[in-house]
């Protein structure tokens, strides 16, 4: 959610941390703001809305130290404000704090404070942290116990960045819960929320784990845990490429994440499908055919984008193995956990692998006895660190906030574990096994196609934006792709969309549908009474005086004389069919928020990754 960046080096810091806040602008934020340590001591700049306003700041009023922190928020405490935005000082002005996370029981922090004399700027939870460090501080600890006095009273999530006015070569580093790397650089060193604020910067990073504690000069990083004792420094090479982070011609980088998936499928299907003994599962960890064998039930659980493709893995896995397969949203997992233990394997699907929520579910599951599995896009994330076996998409990043390629890869990623899972219980034939082998191959190809389609795409939208609301309508493997649709017509265009499943519509649903209302049928051919269903949906629709778009398989004129606007997509087999359909309305989505004159890269109010609960 929020960007942190720090830097202690011998360049000038301002445009540094500037720089690397751009980088994390698609976390989505609604205020920003830096702090300089200076030769006159602290000095604090902050701003609502956008970097160009603190740019702005900063160049009528400009910071010329070499050491600072930076920060983009997301509000959760306190609406969107200066006063509400990092950083916070301490009541002397002598302590800043920048924050992503939650500190959840700051209103009794706070009280115990007010009632000591310190008087409070903003409506956040983060002021707590500077002023319960001074406290500390002003008691007679050093600063460094100062600090781990204070995060040791704090209960919930965090990341900091801490400066002290009477340190002036010096910045600290926290992380609990919410993730937080240092990069190492020559004669300087940076923290950051996320790898893309650094990339260009340093070659070596060090992740935080949790709970401990960082000092970081220019030539020095020293780490800690909470008790005060020493943590080896263990730098591991940053290994994204740096031209990933950039737009490479695209107009904006969810375009450019749009085109990129043929690539990234491609690149899944080398590394799982041409090894020896493939396919293959997980790249660590795999589970043994005896393993696999033992299992009685599968529960997957994700939030948002990642929840729908688990729902897409629970119907291929049932499908093809005899395993029982649950689905859970992370947020809601811990209140009802249900008979998982030994003998569940529990996936967790991410793209960040710091998705608060899906980590506590993870956490939860783990005290029960599961062995914890993970589909991630990001080595080294606490998701890949707290699993027994990983997936990696290998997408690389993502800077656009709503989900494309790694929504995709997720697709693929499950398709290798039910294969994988069916074959080491004997529940696939090595006849089966190959055919699932050519169609696979043929994916990338098939995305091409739709990506080729662009414009037609983009003309029907262009029909369409207007309307007041949008239904999207799937049966079986592309019910959560009709959920995903709406979601990504959401997040982007900002016209209200849902998804349902098609028999569904008759229970409620079909009261909304008029003639202003476009309603996205996923009509793709399957072998069985499905087609049929869904061709049955459509012209309940068409009774109505909906807006027809059918979303079909090229070659099916069925629905020529009923819909308004017609997709084709090339023809695959039912359980491969989601990965082409969902380009095909990611286009339209985006089409449609373009017109709309959003902006796409940076919906309001959403955050790339929710490190919070």
């Amino acid at each position: 959610m929020c960007g942190i960046v720090g830097y202690a080096g011998r360049r000038p810091a301002t445009a540094l941390l500037l720089d690397g806040l751009r980088r994390l602008e698609y976390r989505g934020y609604d205020s920003a703001g830096v702090a300089l340590l200076e030769a006159g001591g602290l000095t604090c700049r902050k701003t609502v809305g956008r970097l160009d306003n603190l740019d702005k700041l900063l160049a009528g009023d400009p910071l010329a130290g070499r050491v600072g922190i930076g920060h983009t928020r997301w509000a959760t405490h306190g609406e969107p404000s200066t006063v509400n935005s990092h950083p916070h000082l301490d009541g002397a002005g002598r302590i800043a704090v920048v924050h992503n996370g939650i500190i959840e029981n700051y209103q009794e922090l706070r009280a115990e404070l007010e009632a000591r004399g310190c008087v409070f700027q903003s409506q956040t939870d983060t002021e707590v942290v500077p002023h319960l460090i001074a406290a500390e501080w002003t008691a007679g600890r050093d600063f460094l116990a100062a600090v781990r006095a204070a995060l040791v009273r704090c209960r919930g999530a965090y990341a900091l960045g801490i400066l002290n006015a009477a340190e002036p070569d010096v910045f600290y580093a926290a992380r609990k819960g919410s993730p937080l790397i240092i990069g190492l650089g020559a004669e300087e060193n940076f923290i950051a929320s996320d790898v893309p604020a650094i990339l260009k910067q340093v070659a070596e990073v060090v992740y935080l784990e949790e709970d401990q504690l960082a000092r970081i000069s220019a030539d020095c990083i020293e780490l800690f845990d909470l008790a005060g004792q020493a943590v080896p420094v263990q730098p591991q090479p940053l290994t994204l490429a740096a031209e990933s982070a950039d737009r490479a011609g695209f107009e904006t980088f969810m375009l450019k994440e749009i085109h990129e998936q043929p690539r990234v499928l491609r690149s899944l299907l080398e590394s799982h499908l041409d090894v020896p003994g493939g396919p293959r599962a997980f790249d660590r960890g795999d589970l043994d055919p005896a393993a696999w064998r033992a299992l009685k039930q599968v529960t997957l659980v994700s939030c948002g984008t990642a929840y729908y493709a688990a729902l897409y893995g629970r119907l291929l896995l049932e499908r093809l193995t005899g395993l029982s397969v649950a689905v859970e949203l992370g947020s809601e997992f811990r209140y009802a956990p249900g008979k998982v233990g030994p003998e569940t394997l529990f996936l967790a699907v991410s793209q960040s692998g710091e998705t608060a929520d899906t980590l506590a579910g993870v956490r939860c599951a783990r005290a029960r006895g599961c062995r914890i599995a993970a589909i991630c896009n990001v080595d080294g994330s606490t998701l890949v660190r707290e699993s027994d076996a990983v997936l990696f998409t290998h997408a690389g990043p993502e800077i656009g906030v709503a989900s494309t390629k790694a929504y995709t890869a997720q697709l693929m990623s499950l398709i290798f574990v039910a294969l994988c899972a069916a074959r080491a219980r004997g529940e696939l034939t090595a006849d089966a096994l190959a055919e699932w082998d050519r169609e696979l191959r043929h994916v990338p190809d098939a995305l091409h196609y739709v990506l080729n389609r662009g414009e037609a795409i983009a003309a029907i939208a262009a029909k369409h934006y207007e309307g007041p609301s949008s239904l999207y309508l799937g049966r079986r493997f592309n019910y959560p792709t009709a959920l995903e649709g709406a979601l990504k017509n959401k997040e982007i265009s900002y016209q209200h969309a849902e998804g349902y499943a098609a028999g569904e519509m008759k229970h409620g649903p079909i009261a909304l549908i008029n003639e202003y209302v476009p309603v996205v049928c996923l009509c793709t051919r399957t072998e069985d009474e499905v087609y049929e269903k869904m061709i049955s949906n459509v012209r309940e629709v068409e009774a109505r005086h909906g807006r027809i778009i059918a979303v079909v398989s090229e070659g099916d004129h069925q629905l020529d004389d009923v819909a308004e606007d017609v997709i084709p997509v090339p023809a695959l087999r039912e359980e491969l069919s989601p990965l082409v359909n969902v380009v095909a309305l990611q286009l339209l989505a985006y089409y449609a928020a373009r017109a709309r004159g959003n902006d796409i890269d940076k919906p309001r109010n959403l955050a790339k990754s929710v490190t919070v609960e």
